[in-house]
């Protein structure tokens, strides 16, 4: 005789609640600790307690602020998740999830996010609420620019220059960001998305009309597409880099060798089968990135606050006439 399954209870029925935020995604958040740092360097003195207590209080902020994104993209993407071989073992499309209550958690993750941003700045919460209405335009018809060649890269990546306002308005008393660090930041998440997507299309290139099914981006991308947008993306990361670097701080040019590096490692990886691009919340395991990484991060920080009168003589500041 046969018996019924069990029906999940406690726990069981609240983790793919959890799942959908991707709470192993926080580590992207890490973006947001340049601004902190750039910040820094930009003022003469901090008062550290206060930024002690924005920095525990953001961080909370934008981690709720990205789960709120991770939610509705889960529910949004589950129709399109069903075409993708791994993917569509996620908690929506394997029907775990009550599609009214990730609504709701969608929309309470937003609002306690922004609560607590409002308890340091006017200015973090508003970089909290782009951050928030770039996922909306991202992942919500009719605008959904997850679906528009392009487009979809320059969307998702405009998160990258939006963390890092975060982490600048984290230190207190700071003044508006340089544009072009901005600029910068936002190109170089493209490039990094960029070969997200290459990744993905090589991966299934077989799969034609699944690949489409998947993303709809990928009828109109190709490989020789891809390969020239993020050419241009890390053309532009670096243009833009540096033009804060002659501007701002030329002892920054000495890390220039460590960011190509950094940049060629990751272009390297994309062309692997199955490869970590795809999944960043993996790419901890990377030892070679990794370790360039943490090589070019230390390299920075001691060039923001170590002053190399040589290179001010070697690069000076001109104007040409006019």
């Amino acid at each position: 005789m046969m018996t019924a399954a069990p029906r999940p209870t406690g726990v069981h029925r609240v983790m793919p609640y959890i799942r959908i935020m991707r709470v192993d995604h926080w580590f992207k958040n890490v973006f947001v600790l340049p601004g902190i740092v750039v910040a820094i360097s930009s003022q003469e003195s901090v008062e550290w307690s206060s930024l002690l207590r924005n920095f525990i209080i953001g961080m909370a902020a934008v981690c709720l602020i990205a789960s709120s994104n991770y939610v509705i993209n889960e529910v949004l993407d589950a129709p399109f998740d069903l075409h993708h071989p791994l993917k569509k073992n996620r908690p929506v499309p394997s029907g775990l999830v009550n599609i009214k209550i990730a609504y709701v958690e969608w929309i309470a993750l937003m609002v306690i996010g922004l609560g607590l941003g409002a308890l340091v700045s006017v200015p973090l919460t508003l970089s909290l609420a782009g951050l928030w209405i770039a996922g909306c335009a991202y992942n919500i018809p009719p605008v959904r620019t997850k679906d528009v060649p392009y487009l979809d890269v320059l969307t998702e990546s405009i998160n990258n220059p939006l963390r890092m306002l975060v982490g600048w308005y984290m230190v207190p008393q700071s003044p508006v960001p340089p544009v072009s660090l901005l600029i910068s930041y936002w190109m170089i998440g493209c490039f990094f998305m960029g070969l997200k997507r290459f990744a993905e299309y090589r991966d299934m290139a077989d799969q034609r009309e699944e690949q489409i099914r998947y993303r709809k981006s990928f009828a109109v991308y190709n490989e020789q597409r891809l390969l020239v947008s993020i050419m241009f993306y890390a053309a532009s990361a670096m243009l833009f880099f540096g033009a804060f670097v002659q501007r701002y701080r030329i002892e920054l040019i000495l890390s220039f060798p460590f960011v190509a590096l950094i940049m060629a490692i990751y272009f390297k990886l994309a062309f692997q089968s199955s490869s970590p691009v795809e999944h960043p919340e993996k790419l901890y395991k990377e030892r070679g990135l990794m370790a360039a990484v943490i090589s070019c991060s230390a390299l920075m920080v001691v060039l923001l606050f170590v002053n190399i009168p040589v290179l001010v003589d070697m690069f000076p500041m001109t104007a040409w006439n006019r």
